[in-house]
């Protein structure tokens, strides 16, 4: 019961921590790109600015990406986007390899100790007899508790690992969308104006004597 209950709490912990990370607030702060794209059209961005914008949150840390690289071509842009966005994917995953590990080893432990308490229990018959049928039930039904308790432990584990997965999946989703926003905008401030060709004056026509 030790480990199981040990897995509970770490369980509890890590659903409590992602909750609080992957707030929609926390993730993707409203009305960030739209003043991402006024600060990319002022040109006027510093590093210690852009440094703020990447610390501040995911989606932050993604424009910011953008943003630094802002004069190079479209291609290297998108790339430096993609970079980031590995790395902010791996973060909004952090832990939720471990609730899963939880989820898994849950009803393994629960029927370990239940295991171990009937493999006890056969061996103090074997020694004893068998003595008060009642008793022997109450043993059994105590060695049930752990497999109950891991799969309690291990249920609602499966469940929210499933939760945030798909919590991550759909941020990542729209924060793509947010950067190809930023990208767009980059690249039409990246393209050179096009340029009116002037027309040749026709020659003046020679003069009859």
């Amino acid at each position: 019961m030790l480990p199981i209950l040990l897995c509970s709490a770490v369980a509890l912990a890590i659903v409590l921590e992602r909750f609080w990370s992957l707030r929609k607030r926390a993730v993707m702060p409203p009305g960030l790109t739209d003043e991402v794209r006024q600060w990319a059209r002022s040109q006027h961005l510093e590093p210690l600015h852009l440094q703020s914008l990447a610390d501040a949150s995911p989606l932050g840390e993604l424009l910011a990406a953008a943003l630094s690289v802002r004069h190079r071509s479209r291609e290297v842009i998108k790339e430096r986007i993609e970079d980031a966005g590995r790395h902010v994917v791996h973060r909004m995953e952090r832990f939720l390899n471990t609730l899963g590990t939880i989820a898994l080893i849950g009803p393994l432990l629960g029927l370990l100790g239940t295991v171990i308490g009937l493999i006890r229990m056969f061996l103090a018959v074997m020694l004893s007899g068998v003595g008060d049928p009642m008793k022997m039930a109450g043993g059994i039904g105590e060695a049930l508790i752990c497999t109950a308790s891991g799969l309690i432990v291990a249920i609602p584990a499966y469940v929210f690992h499933r939760y945030f997965r798909s919590r991550v999946d759909g941020y990542v989703v729209e924060m793509e969308k947010e950067a190809i926003v930023i990208l767009d905008e980059l690249s039409a401030q990246g393209e050179p104006a096009p340029t009116r060709t002037r027309r040749p004056r026709a020659a003046a026509a020679p003069s009859h004597a």
